[in-house]
Protein backbone atom coordinates (compact mmCIF):
# COMPACT_ATOMS: atom_id res chain seq x y z
CA UNK A 1 0.00 0.00 0.00
CA UNK A 2 1.60 3.34 -1.09
CA UNK A 3 0.14 6.86 0.54
CA UNK A 4 1.19 10.01 -1.53
CA UNK A 5 0.67 13.75 0.25
CA UNK A 6 0.98 17.04 -0.55
CA UNK A 7 3.15 19.77 0.97
CA UNK A 8 1.27 23.00 2.49
CA UNK A 9 2.33 26.30 2.54
CA UNK A 10 1.73 28.18 5.69
CA UNK A 11 0.46 31.54 5.29
CA UNK A 12 0.04 32.65 8.90
CA UNK A 13 -0.97 32.19 12.42
CA UNK A 14 -3.92 34.69 12.84
CA UNK A 15 -4.11 35.70 16.93
CA UNK A 16 -1.10 35.26 19.15
CA UNK A 17 -2.35 37.62 21.64
CA UNK A 18 -5.36 35.31 23.21
CA UNK A 19 -7.09 38.65 25.14
CA UNK A 20 -10.09 36.98 22.63
CA UNK A 21 -10.59 33.94 24.84
CA UNK A 22 -9.01 32.04 21.81
CA UNK A 23 -5.58 31.63 20.52
CA UNK A 24 -3.89 30.65 17.18
CA UNK A 25 -5.85 29.80 14.16
CA UNK A 26 -4.23 30.19 10.69
CA UNK A 27 -4.30 29.99 7.02
CA UNK A 28 -2.68 28.15 4.54
CA UNK A 29 -2.82 26.11 1.34
CA UNK A 30 -1.90 22.42 -0.40
CA UNK A 31 0.85 22.45 -3.43
CA UNK A 32 1.93 19.47 -5.62
CA UNK A 33 4.78 19.79 -5.38
CA UNK A 34 6.71 18.52 -3.35
CA UNK A 35 4.52 15.54 -2.33
CA UNK A 36 5.77 12.91 0.30
CA UNK A 37 5.55 9.22 -0.93
CA UNK A 38 5.20 5.94 1.60
CA UNK A 39 4.94 2.39 1.18
CA UNK A 40 3.37 -0.21 3.81
CA UNK A 41 3.47 -3.62 4.04
CA UNK A 42 2.30 -5.63 7.10
CA UNK A 43 4.92 -8.47 9.17
CA UNK A 44 4.40 -10.84 11.64
CA UNK A 45 7.07 -9.93 13.49
CA UNK A 46 6.06 -6.95 15.48
CA UNK A 47 8.59 -4.61 14.21
CA UNK A 48 8.60 -1.33 12.67
CA UNK A 49 11.48 -1.49 9.92
CA UNK A 50 12.38 1.83 7.54
CA UNK A 51 13.98 1.98 3.87
CA UNK A 52 14.54 4.59 1.84
CA UNK A 53 14.64 5.19 -1.84
CA UNK A 54 18.66 5.61 -2.73
CA UNK A 55 17.59 9.12 -4.25
CA UNK A 56 16.90 9.93 -0.98
CA UNK A 57 20.71 11.24 0.46
CA UNK A 58 19.53 14.22 3.00
CA UNK A 59 20.72 13.05 6.41
CA UNK A 60 18.27 15.08 8.07
CA UNK A 61 15.47 14.18 6.05
CA UNK A 62 16.30 10.55 6.43
CA UNK A 63 16.31 11.61 10.58
CA UNK A 64 13.65 13.59 10.52
CA UNK A 65 11.70 10.60 8.96
CA UNK A 66 13.32 7.78 11.00
CA UNK A 67 11.76 9.56 14.14
CA UNK A 68 8.11 10.66 12.54
CA UNK A 69 7.81 7.38 11.27
CA UNK A 70 8.34 5.42 14.64
CA UNK A 71 6.69 8.00 17.01
CA UNK A 72 3.63 7.59 14.70
CA UNK A 73 4.11 4.22 14.95
CA UNK A 74 4.12 3.22 17.90
CA UNK A 75 1.30 5.63 18.98
CA UNK A 76 -0.79 4.49 16.82
CA UNK A 77 -0.30 0.78 17.85
CA UNK A 78 -0.44 1.35 21.85
CA UNK A 79 -3.69 3.22 20.85
CA UNK A 80 -5.34 0.82 18.99
CA UNK A 81 -3.78 -2.76 20.50
CA UNK A 82 -1.89 -3.73 17.72
CA UNK A 83 0.68 -6.16 17.43
CA UNK A 84 1.50 -6.40 14.44
CA UNK A 85 4.42 -5.42 12.49
CA UNK A 86 4.80 -2.93 9.68
CA UNK A 87 8.15 -2.59 6.90
CA UNK A 88 8.26 1.27 5.59
CA UNK A 89 9.74 2.16 2.57
CA UNK A 90 10.46 6.22 1.65
CA UNK A 91 10.15 7.09 -2.29
CA UNK A 92 9.93 10.67 -2.03
CA UNK A 93 10.96 13.09 1.22
CA UNK A 94 10.19 16.58 2.19
CA UNK A 95 13.16 18.87 2.74
CA UNK A 96 13.07 19.11 6.83
CA UNK A 97 12.31 22.19 8.47
CA UNK A 98 11.31 24.16 5.43
CA UNK A 99 8.29 25.31 5.71
CA UNK A 100 6.26 22.64 3.84
CA UNK A 101 5.03 20.61 7.00
CA UNK A 102 7.16 17.69 6.91
CA UNK A 103 6.31 16.34 10.40
CA UNK A 104 2.94 16.39 10.30
CA UNK A 105 2.37 15.09 6.84
CA UNK A 106 4.83 11.65 8.06
CA UNK A 107 2.73 11.47 10.91
CA UNK A 108 -0.37 11.17 9.30
CA UNK A 109 0.89 9.20 6.50
CA UNK A 110 1.86 6.58 8.67
CA UNK A 111 -1.02 6.68 10.79
CA UNK A 112 -3.21 5.90 7.53
CA UNK A 113 -1.14 3.69 6.07
CA UNK A 114 -1.18 1.59 9.32
CA UNK A 115 -5.47 2.10 9.71
CA UNK A 116 -5.78 1.04 6.42
CA UNK A 117 -4.10 -1.81 7.07
CA UNK A 118 -5.92 -2.85 9.96
CA UNK A 119 -9.43 -1.75 8.86
CA UNK A 120 -9.71 0.86 11.13
CA UNK A 121 -11.57 3.87 10.18
CA UNK A 122 -10.06 7.07 11.48
CA UNK A 123 -10.06 10.79 10.07
CA UNK A 124 -7.37 13.14 10.29
CA UNK A 125 -8.45 14.81 12.79
CA UNK A 126 -8.39 11.61 15.16
CA UNK A 127 -5.28 10.78 14.08
CA UNK A 128 -3.59 13.81 14.33
CA UNK A 129 -4.32 13.50 17.96
CA UNK A 130 -3.06 10.07 18.64
CA UNK A 131 0.34 10.84 17.12
CA UNK A 132 0.69 14.48 18.76
CA UNK A 133 0.17 16.94 15.85
CA UNK A 134 -2.35 19.89 15.04
CA UNK A 135 -2.05 21.36 18.89
CA UNK A 136 -1.25 24.91 17.48
CA UNK A 137 -2.00 24.81 13.88
CA UNK A 138 -4.41 22.78 11.69
CA UNK A 139 -3.20 23.09 8.37
CA UNK A 140 -1.63 20.58 7.72
CA UNK A 141 -3.98 18.38 9.28
CA UNK A 142 -7.01 19.18 7.16
CA UNK A 143 -4.60 19.24 3.99
CA UNK A 144 -3.64 16.05 4.56
CA UNK A 145 -7.40 15.27 4.32
CA UNK A 146 -9.20 17.70 1.90
CA UNK A 147 -6.21 19.47 0.18
CA UNK A 148 -6.98 23.53 -0.56
CA UNK A 149 -6.80 26.40 1.34
CA UNK A 150 -7.72 25.89 4.78
CA UNK A 151 -8.43 27.95 8.18
CA UNK A 152 -9.12 26.85 11.19
CA UNK A 153 -10.31 28.49 13.94
CA UNK A 154 -7.78 27.60 16.28
CA UNK A 155 -7.91 26.90 20.23
CA UNK A 156 -10.28 28.18 23.50
CA UNK A 157 -8.18 29.34 26.36
CA UNK A 158 -9.76 26.71 28.10
CA UNK A 159 -7.96 23.67 26.19
CA UNK A 160 -4.86 25.95 26.08
CA UNK A 161 -3.30 28.66 27.89
CA UNK A 162 -0.07 28.81 26.35
CA UNK A 163 1.86 30.13 23.65
CA UNK A 164 3.31 26.87 21.69
CA UNK A 165 4.06 25.38 18.73
CA UNK A 166 2.30 22.21 17.43
CA UNK A 167 5.52 20.05 17.85
CA UNK A 168 5.18 20.95 22.03
CA UNK A 169 1.45 21.33 22.22
CA UNK A 170 -0.75 18.81 23.89
CA UNK A 171 -4.09 20.53 21.94
CA UNK A 172 -6.31 18.46 19.79
CA UNK A 173 -6.21 20.21 16.51
CA UNK A 174 -8.49 23.38 15.91
CA UNK A 175 -11.44 23.02 14.07
CA UNK A 176 -11.76 24.09 10.55
CA UNK A 177 -13.76 27.02 9.73
CA UNK A 178 -13.26 27.52 5.83
CA UNK A 179 -12.14 25.26 2.89
CA UNK A 180 -11.86 26.66 -0.69
CA UNK A 181 -10.46 25.30 -3.82
CA UNK A 182 -7.53 27.11 -4.66
CA UNK A 183 -7.56 28.70 -7.99
CA UNK A 184 -6.08 26.19 -10.66
CA UNK A 185 -5.42 29.46 -12.88
CA UNK A 186 -2.75 30.60 -10.44
CA UNK A 187 1.03 29.18 -10.70
CA UNK A 188 2.83 29.36 -7.35
CA UNK A 189 6.26 29.56 -7.67
CA UNK A 190 8.60 28.49 -4.86
CA UNK A 191 12.08 29.07 -3.79
CA UNK A 192 14.39 27.73 -1.04
CA UNK A 193 16.69 29.69 -0.33
CA UNK A 194 20.65 28.29 0.66
CA UNK A 195 20.23 30.93 4.38
CA UNK A 196 17.85 28.98 6.08
CA UNK A 197 17.46 29.09 9.73
CA UNK A 198 16.21 25.06 9.84
CA UNK A 199 13.71 26.80 13.51
CA UNK A 200 12.08 23.31 14.88
CA UNK A 201 11.47 21.83 18.29
CA UNK A 202 13.05 23.39 21.57
CA UNK A 203 13.82 26.77 19.34
CA UNK A 204 10.39 26.90 18.36
CA UNK A 205 9.54 27.00 22.11
CA UNK A 206 11.34 29.89 22.65
CA UNK A 207 10.73 32.10 19.80
CA UNK A 208 6.97 31.41 20.98
CA UNK A 209 8.04 32.62 24.25
CA UNK A 210 10.16 35.79 23.49
CA UNK A 211 7.43 37.06 20.45
CA UNK A 212 4.09 36.45 22.23
CA UNK A 213 1.76 37.31 23.19
CA UNK A 214 1.25 40.13 20.33
CA UNK A 215 -0.29 42.78 20.19
CA UNK A 216 -3.99 42.78 19.98
CA UNK A 217 -3.90 45.87 17.28
CA UNK A 218 -2.14 43.73 14.95
CA UNK A 219 -4.19 40.70 15.45
CA UNK A 220 -7.56 42.67 14.51
CA UNK A 221 -5.61 43.95 11.30
CA UNK A 222 -4.19 40.68 10.70
CA UNK A 223 -8.17 38.73 10.69
CA UNK A 224 -9.58 41.53 8.90
CA UNK A 225 -7.00 41.30 5.65
CA UNK A 226 -7.41 37.47 5.97
CA UNK A 227 -11.46 37.58 6.29
CA UNK A 228 -12.14 40.36 4.44
CA UNK A 229 -9.76 40.32 1.62
CA UNK A 230 -7.21 37.63 1.05
CA UNK A 231 -10.18 34.64 1.08
CA UNK A 232 -12.66 37.48 -0.92
CA UNK A 233 -10.04 38.38 -3.39
CA UNK A 234 -9.27 34.01 -3.84
CA UNK A 235 -12.52 33.04 -4.31
CA UNK A 236 -12.66 36.00 -7.21
CA UNK A 237 -9.69 35.05 -8.37
CA UNK A 238 -8.10 38.43 -8.15
CA UNK A 239 -4.24 37.64 -7.75
CA UNK A 240 -3.31 41.22 -7.69
CA UNK A 241 -5.43 41.75 -4.41
CA UNK A 242 -4.38 38.25 -3.01
CA UNK A 243 -0.94 38.96 -3.80
CA UNK A 244 -1.19 42.37 -1.79
CA UNK A 245 -3.06 40.62 1.18
CA UNK A 246 0.31 38.02 1.35
CA UNK A 247 2.65 41.36 1.70
CA UNK A 248 0.37 43.10 4.17
CA UNK A 249 0.50 39.91 6.52
CA UNK A 250 4.10 39.88 6.45
CA UNK A 251 3.54 43.25 7.98
CA UNK A 252 2.15 42.24 11.15
CA UNK A 253 1.56 39.49 13.27
CA UNK A 254 3.63 36.53 13.72
CA UNK A 255 5.18 36.65 10.10
CA UNK A 256 6.43 39.82 10.59
CA UNK A 257 8.33 38.75 13.86
CA UNK A 258 9.33 35.48 12.06
CA UNK A 259 11.34 37.54 9.36
CA UNK A 260 13.00 39.43 11.98
CA UNK A 261 15.11 36.40 12.51
CA UNK A 262 16.61 36.32 9.01
CA UNK A 263 19.32 38.89 7.67
CA UNK A 264 19.16 40.97 4.66
CA UNK A 265 19.36 38.10 2.04
CA UNK A 266 15.54 36.97 2.94
CA UNK A 267 14.50 40.70 2.76
CA UNK A 268 16.25 41.43 -0.65
CA UNK A 269 14.91 38.47 -2.35
CA UNK A 270 11.57 38.89 -1.34
CA UNK A 271 12.17 42.53 -2.41
CA UNK A 272 13.42 41.10 -5.81
CA UNK A 273 10.61 39.05 -6.57
CA UNK A 274 8.45 41.52 -5.69
CA UNK A 275 10.72 44.15 -8.28
CA UNK A 276 10.47 41.61 -10.93
CA UNK A 277 6.25 42.09 -10.88
CA UNK A 278 5.23 39.68 -7.89
CA UNK A 279 2.13 39.96 -6.76
CA UNK A 280 3.10 39.12 -3.67
CA UNK A 281 5.34 37.38 -1.56
CA UNK A 282 5.55 35.01 1.56
CA UNK A 283 7.62 33.11 3.78
CA UNK A 284 6.16 29.87 4.52
CA UNK A 285 5.76 29.36 8.65
CA UNK A 286 9.62 29.74 9.74
CA UNK A 287 10.81 29.55 6.19
CA UNK A 288 13.05 29.49 4.70
CA UNK A 289 10.70 28.50 1.72
CA UNK A 290 9.54 31.94 0.09
CA UNK A 291 6.90 31.72 -2.11
CA UNK A 292 4.65 34.02 -4.50
CA UNK A 293 1.50 33.16 -6.71
CA UNK A 294 2.06 34.52 -10.71
CA UNK A 295 -0.04 34.08 -14.17
CA UNK A 296 1.33 34.71 -17.65
CA UNK A 297 1.69 38.11 -17.14
CA UNK A 298 4.54 38.21 -14.95
CA UNK A 299 5.74 34.42 -14.07
CA UNK A 300 8.90 34.44 -16.70
CA UNK A 301 9.79 37.33 -15.29
CA UNK A 302 9.53 37.03 -12.13
CA UNK A 303 11.05 32.83 -12.08
CA UNK A 304 14.65 34.97 -13.95
CA UNK A 305 15.28 37.19 -11.38
CA UNK A 306 15.00 35.14 -8.49
CA UNK A 307 16.85 32.58 -10.17
CA UNK A 308 19.72 35.14 -11.36
CA UNK A 309 19.73 36.54 -6.88
CA UNK A 310 19.57 32.85 -5.80
CA UNK A 311 22.16 31.33 -8.29
CA UNK A 312 21.90 28.23 -10.40
CA UNK A 313 21.57 25.56 -7.42
CA UNK A 314 19.11 26.63 -4.86
CA UNK A 315 15.51 25.01 -5.05
CA UNK A 316 13.38 26.74 -7.64
CA UNK A 317 10.11 25.79 -9.33
CA UNK A 318 6.74 26.17 -10.44
CA UNK A 319 4.14 24.47 -9.15
CA UNK A 320 -0.06 24.65 -8.37
CA UNK A 321 -2.36 24.43 -5.34
CA UNK A 322 -3.65 20.39 -4.88
CA UNK A 323 -7.64 20.63 -4.26
CA UNK A 324 -7.52 17.40 -2.79
CA UNK A 325 -5.85 15.89 -0.13
CA UNK A 326 -3.75 12.15 0.46
CA UNK A 327 -4.23 9.33 -2.19
CA UNK A 328 -3.32 5.53 -1.38
CA UNK A 329 -2.81 2.79 -3.97
CA UNK A 330 -3.67 -0.02 -2.68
Amino acid sequence: MIIKTPARLHITLLDLNGSYGRMDGGIGFSIQDPQFILEMEKTDDGEISIEFDEKITDEEAIEECNLKINNASEAIKEHYNIDAGFKFYVHTAFPPHSGFGSGTQIALATAKLITETEGIEADSVELSTIVGRGGTSGIGTYCFETGGFIADGGHSLKEKSGFLPSSASNACPPPIIGRYDFPQEWDVLVAIPPYGLSIHDGEEVNLFERFCPLPDGEVEELSHIVFMNLIPFMIEKDIEGFGWCIDEIHKRGFQRAELTLYDERMHNLMQTMRDAGAYGVGMSSFGPTVYTVVDEKNKDAVYKATREYLGPDAPLFFTKAQNSGYTIEK
